[in-house]
């Protein structure tokens, strides 16, 4: 319950935070409210900012305040104004959005089987001890220890070159990077599964099953919510960002009780108690493998965004251009 009120602050102070000009302006169509957001967002702190002020409050004063909108006919209106659920967004962005929403799916499948099932991998090839030869704190601390080290050498190694590399080289670069090599070290653990299973290996096959963490978030992991919030026009960012969102919460649900069920032993007898026989640990790792190759695949639907305006990305310029002028981003151009 504790966790409920860093969230209740953060309510708070966005409640108290303007609209972003961009979405005023380009999404409910407001340029005199998005000039007023603009302002409380501007330091006040020399003559360019009082002119950069006048200048977008002068877009209100326009009959054309969006893309010359209001100059044209209904053809032209109908050109910028189209909803979510219309063929024209089907068109331009239809799939970009299967794209963001299936490739943050199947990453959250695999992420999330191997990251709540550690301590059954670890002990199905001999890493740690089965849980009833251990006391409840031992185990707690075997087991603690187990993912520390795999966070430190995996997940947080991966985020921070994500962080170095994703301006450089991109985010779609990074994605297929890291679906690429998290279908490798799968293949890797899963076919001489055997191998691993053995006890002076096990060593080994934690190595390797770090290495997928790494590739994790040196890819899909830090990239699959970056890209929605960049590549989608303004009225339809969040929507499109939600949407991929929920589509992952939807495989994070799969991957867990998936991998629940599929781990299991295919010997009904040596399956954990209450539950059916599986296909067991090997072909569950064949199976996600399988997964990453979809998202490696999927990946290739989403634009790259790096090093290009919102607009430019969202397709808005174009739109802009049809259109003949756009009052807002003119006064900045």
């Amino acid at each position: 319950m504790f966790g409920a009120l860093p969230i209740a602050f953060t309510y708070y102070w966005r409640m108290k935070m303007p609209e972003t000009p961009h979405y005023t302006a380009l999404g409910a169509m407001n340029a005199g409210k998005a000039s007023e957001d603009f302002s409380k967002l501007l330091v006040m702190n020399n003559n360019n900012s009082n002119n950069i002020i006048e200048q977008v409050q002068a877009v209100d004063q326009r009959n054309d305040v969006v893309c010359g909108a209001a100059d044209h006919d209904d053809d032209d209106k109908k050109g910028i104004s189209f909803g979510l659920f219309s063929k024209m967004f089907a068109r331009r962005h239809g799939l970009h959005l299967l794209g963001t929403a299936s490739t943050w799916l199947l990453l959250d499948v695999s992420y999330f089987s191997q990251n709540l099932f550690q301590k059954e991998i670890f002990t199905a090839v001999g890493w740690l001890p089965a849980a009833h030869t251990m006391g409840a704190l031992d185990e707690l601390f075997n087991f603690a220890r187990a993912q520390t080290l795999v966070a430190l050498c995996g997940l947080i190694l991966g985020y921070w070159v994500t962080v170095i590399l994703i301006d450089l080289i991109g985010r779609v670069t990074i994605q297929l990077i890291g679906f690429f090599f998290m279908t490798v070290f799968m293949f890797a653990l899963a076919i001489p599964y055997h191998h691993w299973t053995q006890k002076h290996n096990s060593t080994g096959f934690v190595v390797m099953y770090a290495l997928t963490f790494f590739f994790a978030n040196f890819g899909p992991n830090s990239t699959t919510f970056i890209v929605p919030a960049e590549i989608f026009p303004a009225r339809f960012r969040s929507t499109c960002h939600g949407i991929s969102a929920a589509a992952g919460k939807a495989g994070a649900v799969i991957g867990a009780f998936g991998f629940l069920y599929a781990a299991q032993d295919q010997d009904k007898s040596k399956a954990n108690p209450g539950y059916p026989a599986g296909i067991g640990i090997k072909n569950t790792l064949f199976l996600l493998a399988a997964v990453n190759v979809l998202g490696l695949l999927f990946t290739f639907l989403v634009p790259e965004p790096n090093g290009r305006s919102l607009e430019e990305i969202s397709g808005e310029i174009e739109e802009c251009e049809s259109n003949k002028s756009n009052p807002i981003t003119d006064q900045f151009n």
